[in-house]
């Protein structure tokens, strides 16, 4: 190769926008690399770059060469596939097989994730025959891309086919079965897999912690933060989401100030995602001054940010304050959503803002167009029903549109119930009841409307629909308390003595129900 050709390669390397790779593809012309494959590899690398190629000059570059190359052809579908083209990838590899050309361990991966993508099964079945045909399954790349594929179709079976397949597993291997097993909720066979990794980088930490947050299991989760704090693994952003979600939903405050002076203390940089996440964390925890200072602080909001504040504002009753934060949204120029409605219709419906909330659906369904789905509804029955408009709510719930799934309809059921039950409407909850019990096997139904006849003093009633669930083998969920002493989060389950102080706690209670009985009687006295 000339010297005049190595300096034109160079130069291709150091290409930063496309003016500059133009510049570039004209010398290689004349320097005699116009049809060198490694030249218009890199020239279609560079058009394939997401942030600064450009497609349309790379598939013109393309269809210039004469006998492409598979290294050009797996360039050719990386870059349909990053600028979101994923029909013609798929076009694209078809064409290539059509053209008898074989594809390799570097075509499959995008080809399987335009497969995921697309969220077509047979596709991807079939593009899996083909790697089984070629002998791909034992790569480790192309092994990856269908264990991905397969846990995004939710057959975590065949993904842990192929995991078992693969010969040399790496830790991308670990962190996709992990994570698959935790979107698919089969947390033990994640914890199971984690325990077996040999290797556990940062990756396969957050996906284990990931997997315990998304499916509730929060206590799990901070002790496995813990735990790998203590094996010296530094978490990143998606870890930090993870654990201040985990502490919002158990009131883990301390935890979740400690994660935001760490975060202060290692300058980490508070992307919106961090920083709406530690809004959340405080907003559930209670500490509602704290969220609101670091909303304002926030440099960029998006939807998601103002959805957060204004649910913070809704959960502690302060429908005000939300309703103030909507119009400001609006005045911002952000376009609110679906979850914002709920958030609104929540915070008006605490707040007993019935014609409030019911401008707000104006606005919702004539300046949005957005069209109220069954959640909607749910909120506006349950704001009617606070309200005391009884009547309106039940000719609400009767012209709902059909949503063709029983458990949507059971929503507003359940809140239309709850009001009638909460404000001992016992004729009016009966006809409900009736409804949910035809829409759902839940326990719910049965413990709202037997509290309803045991406060109405309908004891016979109260025994007859309890009896009524132990006939039909309805079980109640016991309900759950937790609370955060010392750095440990200590939970409490109705009927169980499983707690290691359980014996002290008991005696606590005991002094404390005698000084209430002393204090009562100096009170009379």
């Amino acid at each position: 190769m000339s010297s005049s050709s190595k300096r034109c390669l160079k130069l291709l390397q150091k290409c930063r926008n496309m003016n500059q790779l133009k510049q570039a593809h004209a010398q290689a012309i004349t320097c005699g690399l116009g049809t060198n494959s490694f030249a218009l590899s890199r020239l279609l690398a560079f058009c394939a770059n997401p942030n600064h190629g450009s497609l349309t000059y790379a598939w013109t570059l393309f269809q210039h060469i004469q006998n492409p190359t598979i290294c050009i052809c797996n360039t050719m579908i990386k870059a349909f596939f990053l600028k979101g083209e994923i029909f013609k990838t798929i076009h694209f590899y078809a064409n290539m097989l059509n053209n008898g050309m074989y594809p390799d361990n570097y075509t499959f991966p995008y080809v399987l994730k335009a497969c995921a993508k697309l969220e077509c099964l047979e596709l991807g079945e079939m593009v899996y025959g083909h790697c089984l045909k070629l002998g791909f399954v034992f790569d480790i790349f192309v092994g990856n891309a269908l264990i991905s594929m397969f846990c995004g179709f939710g057959n975590v079976k065949v993904a842990r086919f192929t995991f078992d397949e693969i010969p040399r597993l790496d830790v991308v291997s670990w962190t996709i079965m992990i994570s698959g097993y935790g979107q698919m909720g089969v947390i033990d066979n994640a914890r199971l897999l984690f325990d077996e990794a040999p290797v556990k980088d940062r990756g396969i930490w957050g996906a284990m912690i990931s997997g315990y947050v998304k499916n509730n299991c929060f206590k799990e989760g901070l002790y496995m933060f813990r735990l790998m704090q203590m094996s010296g693994i530094e978490p990143d952003e998606a870890i930090f989401v993870s654990i201040l979600c985990a502490c919002g939903q158990l009131g883990a405050l301390d935890t979740g100030i400690w994660i935001h002076k760490y975060l202060d203390q290692q300058k980490f940089p508070l992307s919106l995602r961090l920083s709406t996440s530690l809004v959340d964390m405080y907003a559930k925890c209670g500490n509602l001054d704290m969220a609101m200072k670091l909303f304002d602080e926030m440099q960029q909001r998006d939807v998601v940010s103002w959805n957060v504040m204004i649910s913070g504002m809704a959960m502690h009753g302060n429908g005000e304050s939300a309703l103030k934060l909507f119009r400001k949204m609006e005045k911002d120029g952000v376009r609110p959503d679906d979850i914002t409605f709920i958030a609104v219709f929540s915070a008006c419906s605490y707040s007993g803002m019935v014609f409030e909330g019911l401008r707000v659906l104006d606005t919702m369904s004539n300046v949005y167009n957005i069209e109220p789905k069954i959640e909607h509804f749910g909120c506006i029955i349950d704001l009617l029903s606070r309200g005391g408009l009884f009547e309106e709510a039940n000719q609400i719930i009767r012209r709902m549109p059909d949503s063709g799934n029983p458990s949507d309809e059971a929503i507003a059921w359940r809140a239309l119930l709850s009001s009638y039950c909460t404000y001992g409407q016992t004729r009016l909850a009966e006809v409900a009841a009736e409804k949910l019990m035809e829409l759902e096997d839940h326990s719910g139904v049965y413990v709202l409307l037997s509290n309803l006849y045991a406060a109405s003093g309908k004891h016979y009633d109260a025994k007859r629909i309890k009896q009524m669930m132990k006939n039909q083998g309805v079980n109640k969920a016991p309900g759950c308390s937790s609370i955060k002493i010392n750095g440990i989060v200590h939970e409490f389950i109705a009927g169980e003595k499983s707690h290691q102080q359980m014996e002290e706690i008991h005696l606590i209670l005991g002094k404390l129900d005698k000084q209430l009985d002393y204090a009562g009687e100096i009170i009379v006295g």
